[in-house]
Order: C-alpha cells, then sequence, then structure tokens
C-alpha cells in the first residue's frame, strides 16, 4: 500500500480557543492519535472510535477546520484508492499569560 499523492489544508483557524475545543472531545482526540501513526480512512477511523460515522464525519471536519488533520490520497495494490486522513501535528503547546491564550503547533512537515 503506498501512501500520499497529495495533501489539502483548509484555511487555518486563526482562534486559539477553536483549537482546543476540538481537543477537548474523545474522539476527535483518539482520531489524532491514530492518525499519527498513519492515513486513516474514515471506516478506519469508525471503528477505532466505536463512533458513528457521522460522529467521526464531524469530528474529522473539525480537525480538519482547525489545521490538525490533513486529507490525502491513499493507492491501493490493486490500483483503486480511497481517502485517508492524517495528523499535522508534531507538537502542540498551550501558554496562558496576561496577553490570553496562544496555541502552538509544530506541523508534521517541519
Amino acid at each position: 500500500m503506498s501512501t500520499q499523492a497529495s495533501n489539502t489544508r483548509s484555511e487555518s483557524t486563526a482562534n486559539p480557543a477553536a483549537k482546543l475545543d476540538v481537543l477537548g472531545d474523545d474522539c476527535a482526540r483518539t482520531i489524532l492519535i491514530a492518525t499519527s501513526e498513519g492515513p486513516k480512512t474514515a471506516k478506519e477511523l469508525t471503528k477505532q472510535t466505536d463512533s458513528s460515522s457521522a460522529t467521526v464525519y464531524r469530528r474529522i471536519n473539525n480537525l480538519l477546520e482547525s489545521d490538525l488533520l490533513a486529507e490525502c490520497v491513499r493507492f491501493e495494490n490493486d490500483g483503486s484508492h480511497t481517502t485517508a486522513y492524517e495528523t499535522t501535528v508534531d507538537d502542540l503547546r498551550v501558554r496562558i499569560d496576561a496577553d490570553g491564550i496562544n496555541v502552538a503547533i509544530s506541523d508534521s512537515d517541519g
């Protein structure tokens, strides 16, 4: 199985609270953990999260909008392809100070 023909990222969410809100959901965190090991399809993520496919797709969309997840194409040995998702985050840091809350993200790409 070969992965990653193309990566697309959604518009960045500038609001740090939005990223924290997304991470507050257990299903979303499970998706990020699973996709840190390599691209996974929504069907694979549904099995891993033990959630409904509708819930998984909602969490995937939230993670895409927050730039915490990217969509890619996964090619199979038989020539077929499917949409898969992979985390874009290696490191996330939250700083709270007099200026407010700052969320700093280190991407998987460097």
